[in-house]
C-alpha cells in the first residue's frame, strides 16, 4: 500500500454565512495552510481533523491502493485529488497525492 501525502492548500472563511446561520463556536479548526500529513494506511494522521478525515479518507484509501484518474482526467496528476472538508462555513481544501517509493524516502 502506498503512502498518501495530504497538503493543506487553502482555508476559506464565509463570514456572511457564519453570521447568518452559525451558532458561535470558540474553536472550530486547527488546519493551517501549508501543513503536510503523511498517511499510514487507513489510520488518520495525528493532528488531522476528524471531520475532514471522514471526507478525504475514501480518496486516501483509493490512492493508497493504486487508484488514479478520478472523474476521467479531473486532475493533471492522475495520482492525486483535490478534496475539501465538509464544513460549509470554513472549508479547507486538501491536495492528496499518492507517493512512490522514492518520494517516501525523501519525506
Amino acid at each position: 500500500m502506498k503512502k498518501v501525502r495530504i497538503a493543506v492548500m487553502r482555508k476559506v472563511c464565509h463570514k456572511d454565512l457564519m453570521e447568518k446561520y452559525e451558532n458561535p463556536i470558540e474553536h472550530a479548526c486547527d488546519m493551517e495552510e501549508g501543513q503536510i500529513f503523511l498517511t499510514e494506511g487507513w489510520k488518520r494522521p495525528d493532528g488531522f481533523c476528524e471531520s475532514a478525515w471522514e471526507t478525504v479518507s475514501p480518496f486516501v484509501m483509493a490512492l493508497a491502493h493504486g487508484a488514479e484518474d478520478f472523474y476521467d482526467g479531473w486532475m493533471k496528476n492522475k495520482k492525486s485529488a483535490m478534496i475539501s472538508c465538509n464544513d460549509g462555513f470554513r472549508p479547507v481544501s486538501f491536495l492528496l497525492e499518492a507517493m512512490d517509493e522514492e518520494q517516501e524516502k525523501i519525506m
